[in-house]
């Protein structure tokens, strides 16, 4: 192993300390993609000021969205099963992250008011999109072969809670430093932008997607270096041939991996509905209460910093009571705590208890109403951390060992393919009913089925190779 010892368990050698902290740092420099890119700067930028008007903003990037989820869905798969083939993993995550870094390099030339605007942001956005979420599948793939499986919750539990971190800190730092109030041209710490970037054109947003494929390459790089990679197989033409036929085989015999096909089902069905509560839990807010974009964003970072913290302790009970029991408890957290945001409302709790309506001039989340939705709300992200780092040290567990990539290429399709149906849900149900609290309230029904089906999931490796 390349930078420093493996350690040895049972006969079979494991990555070293500096190989895992290599790995973990994937998640680290990964994550600004999502959270400046996806979440807090870009999408916003783009939807106000590239796009015609907010409307056809969200119109545009939603098709983006779901053409690069879709490409992702169905690609992962494939992509797995010829990279189990050929061996030699981060050629697959050099390639891949060399996409994420390139588009999102490219966001900075989407500036307001030029003709091309709309088309090089969305073309950046689904390149980007496309290197994250492959790079990821392939970095996934590797965790078996880098602990022990006793320890498999605790790597993947703690690589959420630094991607988490450097979500935060990237943030911060783009939010302080880069953007600036176009009236004001000051930064949240009170600032002119860093670097001359100027307000007016909006170059402190626009800097999120280079900033974002700098901080890519600078921390992605110790995985090359540090972490173990399992050898090259069988040339690349020949893998892909056999690749695709073995996938072809696995869909057609998913019935001889019931277990993993009965799991793969339910992460589908309850990732659908944490997609959802996280897209339309601030719409909710915003409706309920009248939250305004600081408020909105205040609530984000609490959800990061409750996320970081949960994701930490979720990894630790992962590896003490196994994955299933932190999914199953996770689930049902998640249920009692979406019945609870839907009782509040800015007249009253838990559907029937009276609330004193605000003033108008006590500041901040004044009101019990808007306290108890804090509290829920950061609930909801201290146990989102563990359900995704349980999912996937579950998945690490009981996928066939020689396959691992294949089937988190299935992981991937499992998670995407049907990602819009929460929403849309959602969206029909609030129309049909005229009520943002009904509408929201069909999520609860993805976590229960979603649970009562990882009920039948039985958290052991799959025999057939």
């Amino acid at each position: 192993m390349t930078g420093s010892e493996a350690t040895e368990t049972g006969g079979r050698q494991y990555a070293s300390r500096a190989g895992i902290t290599a790995w973990l740092l994937f998640d680290w420099a990964a994550q600004p993609y999502f959270t400046l890119i996806t979440t807090f700067v870009f999408a916003p930028y783009f939807a106000a000021r590239v796009a015609p008007d907010p409307v056809a903003g969200q119109a545009l990037w939603g098709y983006a969205t779901g053409a690069a989820g879709l490409a992702i869905a169905f690609l992962s798969p494939i992509l797995g099963a010829i990279a189990d083939a050929a061996g030699a993993r981060k050629r697959w995550i050099a390639a891949f992250s060399l996409l994420l870094i390139l588009g999102a390099g490219t966001l900075w030339f989407a500036a307001p008011g030029i003709p091309s605007a709309i088309t090089i942001a969305l073309i950046g956005y689904v390149l980007a999109a496309l290197g994250a979420e492959f790079a990821t599948t392939f970095t996934n793939a590797m965790m078996p072969d880098l602990v022990p499986e006793e320890n498999l919750g605790r790597l993947s539990g703690t690589g959420w809670a630094i991607g988490y971190a450097g979500g935060l800190l990237s943030l911060v730092i783009v939010l302080g430093l880069f953007v600036a109030n176009p009236e004001s041209g000051r930064t949240l710490f009170g600032l002119s932008p860093v670097l001359g970037l100027d307000p007016a054109r909006f170059e402190g947003d626009r800097a999120s997607g280079p900033f974002t494929a700098l901080w890519y390459l600078v921390f992605v790089l110790p995985l090359f270096v540090f972490t173990p990679d399992t050898p090259r197989q069988m040339p690349l033409r020949m893998a892909a041939g056999f690749g695709i036929a073995r996938l072809g085989a696995t869909l057609r015999s998913l019935r001889g991996h019931a277990n993993v096909a009965t799991f793969l089902l339910a992460h589908m069905i309850y990732a659908d509905g944490l997609v959802a509560l996280f897209a339309f839990g601030g719409i909710y807010a915003a409706g309920i209460f009248g939250w305004g974009s600081f408020e909105l964003g205040l609530f984000g970072i609490l959800l990061t910093v409750t996320g970081t913290l949960g994701a930490l302790v979720g990894g630790r009970l992962d590896d003490r009571l196994g994955p299933k029991p932190v999914i199953i408890g996770t689930l049902a957290i998640l249920i009692l705590a979406s019945i609870g945001i839907l009782s509040v409302d800015r007249d009253s709790l838990f559907f029937v208890l009276p609330v004193e309506p605000p003033a108008g001039t006590e500041g901040l989340f004044s009101t019990l109403s808007e306290k108890i939705y804090l509290g829920l709300g950061a609930l909801i992200g201290a146990v989102a951390g563990p359900l995704q780092s349980a999912s996937r040290s579950l998945m690490a567990r009981i996928a066939p060992r020689r396959r691992t990539t294949e089937f988190f290429g299935l992981y991937a399709l499992a998670g995407k393919v049907t990602s819009f149906a929460g929403p849309i849900l959602v969206g029909l149900v609030t129309a049909f009913s005229g009520s943002q609290r009904i509408g929201i309230s069909v999520l609860v029904a993805f976590f229960a089925i979603g649970g009562l089906l990882l009920l039948r999931v039985i958290p052991r490796r799959s025999v057939q190779s």
